[in-house]
């Protein structure tokens, strides 16, 4: 696959945009996607603005805590145009625990999707990084929700803006158990979705590059290109094993994952 953060970028003034970004994440008040104005955006362009955003965040005290990666069906590469994933990291600020409630206010226009997460035992550094390497490097993997959201107005968002927009990450669930994969086949781990008790969707671990290993692999050596390695401690979420599902309040939203026992959320209106 391309490397996508190897190309040549573009974009007009990054670190304006990224203040865009940073204010309208502040406000929870959504703003035009780039590509209204700058249609030839690229995904490269998307990371170079992704690239002062972070350092803001990262100023007001935040931790970075993983990484997400997103676009991992061959369904949505198809539907975008791309060959290649695309990845941002995930905050402290942003973790909640199994069964936590989620406040919508937090939020500009949430969805949740169902995951397979790994955490690292080891570091692993690209490029090079093989799948079994990864396999290895990794001290299990663990049932999680990730919620994403966009700060550009109604989704309306092209590849080089949701790039921008840190693969537009919200926030995740995550549960406690962290399963040892020796001798589970990746794969075929299944998943169930239910809100509110009702089945709505279901997904396989095959869903997110064949392999979610693969995805772990991946991002090793992407980072890897730009000197940055995934550390002991370290979530990587592996990307949705279906489409993505609004959020209202009161949904309590359980994803139940074969071997990895399940993880919940629930969403309430607001934080007080």
């Amino acid at each position: 696959m391309a490397d996508p953060v190897a190309e040549g970028v573009t974009v007009l003034d990054p670190h304006a945009k990224a203040k865009a970004l940073y204010d309208a994440r502040r406000t929870r008040t959504p703003i035009a996607a780039f590509t209204d104005t700058e249609p030839d955006l690229t995904m490269a362009d998307g990371y170079a603005i992704q690239r002062e955003l972070v350092p803001m965040l990262l100023a007001d005290g935040d931790e970075i805590v993983g990484y997400k990666v997103g676009l991992t069906s061959r369904a949505m590469q198809r539907l975008i145009g791309v060959d290649s994933p695309d990845f941002g990291p995930v905050l402290a600020s942003t973790r909640y625990d199994n069964g936590a409630a989620v406040a919508l206010d937090r939020f500009i226009a949430p969805k949740m999707e169902a995951e397979i997460s790994f955490v690292m035992a080891d570091r692993l550094a690209g490029p090079g990084v093989t799948r079994e390497q990864a396999r290895h490097a990794v001290a299990g993997a663990v049932a999680s929700i990730e919620i994403v959201d966009s700060r550009v107005i109604d989704w309306r968002v092209k590849l080089a803006d949701t790039v921008a927009d840190i693969a537009s990450n919200g926030a995740f669930v995550v549960a406690r158990e962290v399963v040892p994969i020796e001798g589970i086949d990746t794969r075929l781990i299944g998943m169930v979705l239910s809100r509110n008790g009702e089945v709505i969707d279901t997904g396989a671990g095959a869903a997110a590059l064949g392999d979610p290993v693969a995805v772990v692999a991946w991002l090793a050596n992407v980072l890897g290109e730009q000197g940055i390695a995934l550390e002991p401690g370290h979530l990587v979420m592996t990307g949705a094993l279906h489409a993505a599902v609004p959020m209202a309040a009161g949904d309590t939203f359980t994803a139940e994952f074969d071997r990895l026992g399940s993880v919940e959320a629930r969403v309430v209106s607001s934080t007080g």
